[in-house]
């Protein structure tokens, strides 16, 4: 198994996100946009995850090499990004920021494919591989932290080019694995579809990443507001990839100890948690520390516990559409109705109202989470 080249993509595919989710908001700000056109344009990079992952995710079950496709798409994300740099005005950005996330995130649903077959019956070890993106992801959010104090928010997209080019780099490292054995009756997935196990799980995934709207779109505007700087913002965002990478390396057992559908439950209610501890006291870095350190449930554990039952329903010949439907519904849907309700929540009710709303989201999680009678927890 090429360990280290799966995890080097890993470690570059997420340390884009370590510069776009806390500092894109930012540069967005410096711009001269406002709070509801920032929830729109950082809704784009959520709703092309609806609907990217689904078209590459077909095409690779029904061609195969999915390795071409993450070439392809890791190519043209990096090419389309450079229009950022003439981009000005709100629908110029925003067209930018559609087209070169249509690209980025068609790609990882595709890997996580290929990742997993190189894996075959040690699925559950996969959490080790995918902690080098979380080491990515602070690895960029810390030196961004200290550059971005320096030199301003410019530095942003440099930056953001220079990581799509190691992303292309580490693509064409990494063959695909040898053909798989399905076997020959397989269930379709519409007929996947119509389980209420899947429909509960797709609804609670969905709603877990839309609790994360305003923490997306605002937390580092939120915390400038309070006077942290943009290191220690930066080193805020780092301490909770850090706690991810930690639960990531134990993940194997608490699935094996508690299974996904519990883990799943769990992450839910920590995630409402979470947000009201960042919504109500700002002001008490002790508390902000905590809360940030609960990203190893509303990230850490609840990936690897959706990326199992991901695994488990949908094999075979499904698995890059299984994929793809987590990716956009999750990360997608829920992630663009986030982003833009915090948008408007943001400027209309306030930052408290709006942690305290996700927090409700969350809670509605895990009560579609409990209806998942039909996921097996092991």
């Amino acid at each position: 198994m090429p360990y280290w080249r799966l995890s080097s993509f890993y470690f570059f595919y997420f340390a884009v996100l370590g510069v776009l989710v806390p500092y894109w908001g930012l540069f967005l700000q410096h711009r001269g946009f406002d709070a509801v056109q920032i929830g729109q344009l950082m809704a784009i990079l959520m709703a092309t995850k609806i609907v990217a992952p689904n078209i590459w995710g077909w095409l690779g079950d029904h061609l195969g090499h999915r390795m071409r496709i993450v070439r392809a798409a890791s190519l043209a994300s990096l090419l389309v990004f450079g229009l950022m740099f003439v981009a000005n005005d709100f629908w110029t950005v925003a067209l930018a920021m559609a087209l070169y996330s249509f690209f980025w995130n068609a790609s990882l649903p595709q890997f996580e494919v290929v990742t997993l077959n190189y894996l075959g019956p040690r699925a559950s070890r996969y959490a080790r591989i995918r902690a080098w993106g979380s080491i990515g992801f602070i690895v960029a959010v810390v030196v961004l932290g200290i550059l971005v104090d320096r030199l301003g928010t410019e530095v942003v997209l440099p930056a953001v080019m220079m990581i799509f080019v190691s992303i292309w780099i580490a693509s064409l490292t990494v063959g695909d694995p040898g053909p798989q054995a399905h076997p020959d009756e397989q269930p379709s997935l519409m007929s996947q579809l119509r389980r209420p196990a899947i429909l509960a799980f797709l609804a609670a995934v969905m709603l877990m990443q839309a609790s994360h709207g305003p923490y997306y779109a605002f937390y580092s505007i939120y915390m400038e507001d309070h006077g942290y700087s943009k290191t220690l913002i930066g080193q805020l965002w780092a301490l909770g990839v850090l706690a991810e990478v930690a639960i990531f390396m134990v993940m194997h057992r608490l699935l094996e100890r508690f299974g996904a559908r519990r883990v799943l439950i769990a992450s839910l209610l920590l995630a409402a948690v979470r947000w009201l501890l960042i919504g109500y006291f700002p002001d008490i870095l002790w508390l902000l520390l905590i809360s940030q350190l609960l990203h190893a449930a509303t990230f850490g554990t609840f990936h690897g516990a959706a990326i199992d039952l991901v695994h488990r329903h949908f094999p075979g010949r499904l698995q890059g559409r299984g994929q793809a439907l987590y990716s956009s519904m999750s990360f997608g849907l829920g992630g663009a109705l986030g982003s833009l309700a915090s948008g408007f929540t943001w400027d209309g009710l306030g930052p408290q109202w709006s942690f305290l709303l996700a927090a409700l989201v969350a809670l509605l999680g895990a009560v579609v989470a409990i209806r998942l009678d039909g996921a097996p927890d092991h």
